[in-house]
């Protein structure tokens, strides 16, 4: 089932519901999500920010209440295709060197860094092969969607930040790979169609038909892949740096860059100001606990709060 904010709210409390697809954008979806959690039930995740604002305390409210958690992200479930299950799985897991999540590259990969100041929101939002809401398009395009991936996986897959790889995959038929330490690597492929994913969370354990068009290899003709250019792409940096800070510091991150995209949208912030904006949140704001949900919405908050006034400090100037 399908739910938004109020009725997985619902579920927690005794909707007889078993399954529940956590699928609201943002931070709006973390309160929400973590109650399906704590009430024990298959949570179906596409919402990324409730493992990147509160991955602990997300995890052990899973763990302790016995629930099961499918990544819906191409991405993620794609690493987790990729990995062990049933009875060898816990010996074969700790036989992973790392994960390499793929990332398109967005609309501007190849664009010159002097034209992306410049660029519209329309622009941001046309991606060469994913059809998305205009905030994760958004996303997408500065790669802080890519690294809001990493800190989800860092959770998702108990998996230390320097074992979490990104590299750009531009065609988006590779989804993501798992390198184990014998040079082996097992990659999951498909058309980019998030039927596939959805199916196999659907139907774990067993496989369903997604609806989705089989993948013609001969067609394609050429699978390309190149490391992400960090200077091109900030944000991803950003992000590697708030995981590495722990505590609130990714809770802070998120915020920040909701406030900094919504500006952007709305066209009172330039493409290239988003990063910009996310790091000044990230130096000013205090890195506090993150084991509970008040401390990460307190945070959430201050994140909010602290980009705001960035924006409005720059929309000052650039008058």
């Amino acid at each position: 089932m399908l739910f938004g904010a109020k009725a997985l709210g619902e579920v927690a409390a005794g909707v007889d519901s078993d399954v529940v697809m956590a699928a609201i954008v943002g931070a709006a979806g973390l309160a929400p999500t973590l109650a399906a959690a704590a009430a024990g039930k298959r949570v179906l995740l596409a919402n990324k920010e409730a493992l990147v604002m509160a991955g602990p305390l997300f995890m052990n409210a899973v763990r302790n209440a016995g629930a099961e958690l499918l990544p819906i992200d191409s991405e993620h479930n794609a690493v987790f295709q990729c990995l062990p299950h049933g009875v060898h799985a816990r010996p074969m897991l700790g036989a992973v060197r790392r994960i390499l999540l793929t990332a398109s590259g967005g609309p501007f990969r190849s664009v010159p860094l002097d034209r992306l100041g410049g660029v519209t929101p329309d622009e941001a939002c046309a991606h060469p092969n994913w059809v998305m809401g205009r905030k994760i398009s958004v996303d997408s395009a500065t790669m802080m969607n890519k690294g809001l991936e990493v800190i989800e996986a860092r959770w998702l897959f108990d998996m230390e930040p320097e074992r979490i790889e990104v590299v750009i995959h531009p065609q988006s038929i590779v989804h993501s790979l798992v390198e184990y330490v014998d040079g082996s690597m097992i990659a999951q492929l498909s058309n980019p169609d998030m039927r596939v994913p959805i199916a196999h969370a659907l139907g774990f354990p067993d496989r369903i038909d997604s609806g989705a068009s089989p993948l013609d290899l001969g067609a394609i003709g050429q699978l390309s892949f190149e490391r992400p250019d960090l200077g091109r792409f900030p944000c991803l940096a950003l992000a590697y740096a708030a995981l590495r800070e722990g505590g609130s510091a990714a809770a802070v991150l998120n915020a920040a860059n909701e406030i900094a995209v919504e500006a952007f949208l709305a066209g009172r912030l330039r493409f290239t100001r988003i990063p910009e904006v996310i790091e000044a949140a990230l130096e000013t704001v205090a890195t506090g606990s993150a084991g509970d949900l008040a401390g990460v919405l307190d945070a959430d908050a201050r994140g909010r709060a602290a980009a705001a006034s960035t924006v409005a400090r720059m929309m000052g100037r650039a008058a």
